[in-house]
């Protein structure tokens, strides 16, 4: 099978850890692991990877930077986090799959300039803020900030992605046998001119989970696997009693609500490619993405057959869909 497999950026550096190098590669080894499984199992993988931690302690830094006359923008941003997390990953991943070619590639997304997203940010990026800290830096910087849980952070625009410029590159690196790093961060926000064809970048950041179902599309995966740190998604998630969903149609993902700015997305990009191929989503724990491909964890998503039924595996797995190609 060809799978494309996102990590979140929380997943990499979690809430409350400090954002060292070391805090990040000791997670990225563990992620490694996880997706060495599908690899050894056999099938091709694409890793995609989320940055809002890593591009929010870029931009808190370029705004102090006194060297500096204006910070750098999200854009060239967004690709260092691209180059950081990617070597990380292929590094990683090279030394537990002696033999097979590790590539990360630098992946511009374009957007669209009209996209609403502009106009009301809702992208969390960079650490949790006091109330004091959100207003210094509304004011003396003109952040939008938005409540995360009990303290407030950043927030800033995140249009959905329309193409993936690099592509073909990474259609080619997979037949050439690579497992190959891509689209990190949800891709370098660009837009194009329609004369020229010239693209700059924008500053935005584009949501990791809506790239990956694009790019999933893009290359006739076989599944779109969302791994994070959660174990399912969860139907009244902040009650009392949340019920771990184990399969879901679109349907029933876009009816639970899900908040906008985290499981939302993701419920969004597997909802959206399990529609529009007939192919297999899943979310699930990023320690696990085999168990979540065969559907032994995590949840599972499928468009409904003809008749309102949940369409089942092709081959009366949970969640498999075919053998490795």
């Amino acid at each position: 099978m060809r799978i494309v497999a996102a990590i979140g950026g929380n997943a990499l550096l979690q809430r409350g850890e400090h954002p060292d190098a070391a805090v990040q590669q000791h997670h990225v080894r563990d992620a490694a692991r996880s997706l060495a499984e599908l690899v050894t199992a056999g099938h091709e993988v694409v890793v995609t990877h989320g940055n809002g931690p890593q591009i929010g302690l870029l931009a808190q830094e370029s705004e102090a930077d006194p060297a500096l006359t204006a910070p750098y923008p999200l854009d060239v941003l967004g690709a260092q986090t691209q180059g950081m997390i990617g070597t990380l990953l292929a590094r990683e991943l090279a030394g537990l799959l002696p033999g097979r070619a590790v590539t990360a590639l630098v992946t511009h997304t374009e957007v669209d300039p009209g996209d609403p997203a502009f106009r009301r940010p809702t992208k969390f990026i960079g650490g949790r803020l006091t109330d004091r800290q959100a207003r210094l830096m509304e004011i003396e910087r003109g952040w939008s900030t938005a409540r995360d849980g009990e303290r407030l952070r950043r927030v800033v625009p995140s249009p959905r992605p329309t193409a993936i410029v690099e592509v073909a590159a990474v259609r080619t690196l997979l037949d050439a046998g690579h497992l190959v790093v891509a689209a990190g961060g949800g891709g370098v926000p660009v837009t194009r001119d329609p004369g020229t064809g010239r693209v700059r970048g924008v500053e935005a950041v584009v949501d990791k989970d809506l790239t990956a179902a694009l790019l999933a599309r893009r290359l006739d995966a076989d599944a779109l696997l969302i791994l994070t740190d959660v174990t399912h998604v969860f139907a009244g998630y902040g009650s009392a009693h949340p019920e771990p969903l184990l399969t879901a149609t679109p349907e029933r993902l876009r009816a639970l609500d899900l908040p906008e700015g985290s499981m939302g997305p993701k419920a969004d990009a597997a909802a959206g490619f399990a529609e529009r191929t007939g192919r297999i989503a899943a979310i699930g724990p990023l320690d696990d993405a085999l168990g979540t491909l065969l559907g032994t964890a995590g949840t599972a998503v499928r468009a409904a057959a003809p008749g309102g039924r949940t369409a089942p595996a092709q081959d009366g797995h949970q969640g498999l869909l075919a053998p490795p190609r």
